[in-house]
């Protein structure tokens, strides 16, 4: 039986880069064949249907667990494949075997990890920054729905209302409410509509800003609500009240949902990273552990060698 003598001398470098190499990329493809399963099975689990398919907090269970196994299975085949084809290394205490084992697994993990984010670095980043873009998207959704409540900017609203008589948003919704007659009440007709309704919607943008409707600018658009309805001033005076008070309620409520959003999609973004923080240093721990495991594999076959060079059996 044909002998293999290892190059085990002083010249015999304490890193075996090919088996690090090596293990990196078993532990890179792995993880890819991984990711690809992973994304078939839970595209598998959705369904556009109302109460068929997982839910979104059974899906972000079994999305969580995946990864921890992705990183679990790739760590520790990367760290056994570095492990085992390492060098030998002889006339060396135990502890250190031990040591440049460890560091195998480790490295083949490092290495794994970098050209994993490399190579799917847009799928990284969506998945750290998704749960942070959406709730972007949405906070700036509800901000918009909320700056719309209120009027718009003072500019865009001065030019809408020129152009229809108050512009088309929700501003121009509560300000077509001023102006409904009371029931069998004829309304009356006096001066031009269209700036009549472009002048009050000025006045609740521009209290809305503030959040205060200042007397003068009530007393304003009671007047013209006055003349447009055939209201009483009094009454006129409390329907303005009563409509930026449900302007202002209605801003509140669409600006609370809009922080809510944010808020939820910021602790699933938090929650997210730590979660991938501790997946990759458990994949980092069992690489480690597995390139232990795999040199001592790779020795202990290797003290099995029969022949005059090793003496043993």
């Amino acid at each position: 039986m044909a002998i293999a003598v290892e190059n085990a001398g002083p010249q015999a470098s304490a890193i075996s880069w090919g088996a690090i190499l090596a293990g990196a990329a078993a532990a890179a493809a792995l993880s890819l064949v991984l990711l690809v399963l992973g994304t078939g099975l839970g595209l598998s689990s959705l369904s556009p249907w109302a109460n068929e398919g997982a839910s979104g907090k059974a899906l972000g269970i079994a999305t969580a667990v995946w990864v921890a196994f992705m990183a679990i299975a790739s760590s520790a085949l990367g760290g056994y494949v570095a492990g085992r084809l390492r060098t030998r290394w002889v006339s060396l205490h135990s502890d250190e075997v031990a040591f440049r084992d460890t560091a195998h697994g480790f490295l083949a993990w490092a290495i794994a990890t970098l050209a994993t984010a490399a190579f799917l670095s847009s799928s990284v980043a969506g998945i750290v920054s998704g749960g942070v873009k959406a709730g972007s998207q949405v906070a700036g959704g509800a901000a918009s729905g909320a700056t719309a409540a209120a009027g718009g900017a003072a500019a865009a609203a001065g030019s809408d209302s020129a152009k229809s008589g108050g512009g088309e948003g929700p501003t121009a919704y509560f300000v077509d409410q001023l102006f409904r007659s009371p029931k069998d009440t004829p309304a009356r007709q006096a001066g031009n509509e269209q700036a009549q309704n472009a002048e009050v919607t000025r006045i609740f943008v521009q209290a809305s800003a503030s959040g205060k409707l200042p007397p003068e600018d009530a007393r304003q658009a009671a007047q013209i609500v006055s003349q447009r309805t055939g209201m009483s001033r009094p009454e006129a005076e409390k329907r303005v009240n009563d409509t930026f008070a449900a302007m202002q309620a209605k801003k509140e409520e669409t600006e609370k949902a809009a922080r809510e959003a944010a808020d939820k999609a910021r602790k699933a973004s938090a929650a997210a990273a730590l979660w991938s923080c501790i997946t990759m240093l458990l994949g980092a721990c069992v690489g480690s552990l597995f390139g232990t495991y795999g040199g001592r594999r790779r020795d202990d076959e290797a003290a099995y060698v029969v022949g005059p060079v090793s003496g043993r059996l």
